[in-house]
């Protein structure tokens, strides 16, 4: 008797360059882009952890990686000339490493997602969009002329005008229905204050992993759509893309009202109906600045007079029409309470995650008032 044996499938192995790829581009990211300490750090592990062997070195993967283009080389510029995206001599990231971190951390936060078309956000409302349905209506003037259903207009004007006196007039043509298919601007804000590594907790690193999920989302998902980046910390200034893996916290505090302030200025110039900000923080705001151009800090618990701020640009934006989605890198409970309160003043939603087990959420919706764990 032939029969067939059935096994466990386990994959096609990674490659030594792609097991050490995952690694390298992980140390990218905790190092802030700085190339020639996460291979100093790589070295380390594979003396402690044996990552490589006699046949495969951490020098042949370098050379692959100059190879396949994820390094250059590069003479660094005079002190006070560089653009401070990484430090040292010798070895940089390219925008092809950029990306791949971006595509990494994507399939970290988001990995659970189905992948789909590339498209945008479909609405309800019918008329002159970009996706075509299996509904008909009548044509009307205006409608363009490769959206006419044939068949069935050529059917409609044998009904009408019969076999032997055959016409067409503009009463017997359909058209296929098409629905707007819905752009979107969304600011993406990062908080860089120094609470973000407070007390030894490294937040801002699953703060970038999850800006740089987004925004590799939105780019990929929704290549219409705007995305603006900003930081936060005394003040808030915008950011290119490619600046993400690079972001350090500074010596700041926490400016959520300047922040929010700077992206209701982008989303005002943007022409899309539809508005949307993110929010990645730890949740404490500790700072204002005061018209007079003084600063107002407090780093001690939650001051009422920074955080009704707050609550009052969340109730801008919701007359605005802008929800906030507020992702929050930490556990505290009283820092939890302030987000919640926050998000509630806007009808927004918040995700709270700690810094382990990230991409594990609890999801809160406060229009709807549904809670749930993704």
């Amino acid at each position: 008797m032939i029969g067939i044996r059935f096994s466990e499938f386990t994959g096609q192995g990674k490659s030594p360059f792609e097991k050490l790829l995952d690694t390298f581009k992980e140390l990218l990211l905790h190092t802030s882009g700085d190339v020639d300490e996460a291979i100093d750090w790589l070295r380390e592990l594979d003396k402690e952890y044996t990552l490589t062997t006699k046949d495969y070195t951490i020098d042949d993967f370098l050379e692959d990686l100059k190879k396949k283009g994820f390094l250059r080389e590069e003479i660094d510029p005079p002190e006070g000339e560089g653009d401070g995206q990484g430090s040292g001599h010798g070895l940089k990231m390219t925008a092809k490493t950029e990306k791949a971190i971006r595509q990494t951390a994507l399939e970290q936060i988001f990995g659970k997602l189905k992948r789909s078309q590339t498209g945008n956000h479909s609405t309800k409302y019918t008329g002159q969009g970009d996706e075509q349905t299996a509904d008909l209506r009548n044509y009307q003037f205006g409608d363009s002329l490769d959206k006419i259903a044939m068949n069935e207009s050529i059917k409609n004007a044998f009904v009408n005008q019969g076999i032997t006196d055959f016409g067409m007039t503009q009463n017997d043509l359909v058209t296929q229905e098409t629905y707007y298919k819905a752009q979107m601007s969304t600011v993406l804000m990062i908080d860089i204050s120094h609470s973000m590594i407070l007390y030894g907790e490294d937040r801002i690193t699953p703060a970038k992993r999850v800006a740089l999920a987004l925004a590799e989302f939105i780019k990929s998902r929704y290549p219409k759509d705007t995305l603006d980046i900003l930081v936060f910390g005394n003040d808030a200034w915008t950011i290119e893309l490619k600046e993400l893996p690079y972001l350090k916290v500074g010596p700041y505090h926490t400016n959520t009202v300047a922040g929010l302030d700077l992206a209701m200025d982008i989303l005002r110039k943007k022409k899309n109906a539809n508005k949307q900000i993110f929010m990645i923080t730890d949740g404490k705001p500790s700072c204002l600045h005061e018209p007079d151009g003084t600063y107002y800090k407090n780093s001690f618990g939650l001051d009422e007079y920074i955080v009704n701020k707050c609550y009052n640009r969340a109730a801008a934006c919701r007359r605005a029409n802008i929800p906030i989605t507020t992702f929050m890198i930490a556990q505290d409970p009283y820092l939890q309470q302030f987000v919640q309160k926050f998000s509630q003043a806007n009808k927004g939603k918040a995700f709270f995650t700690g810094l382990k087990g990230l991409g594990d959420f609890i999801f809160q919706d406060y229009e709807r008032n549904r809670r749930k764990k993704i």
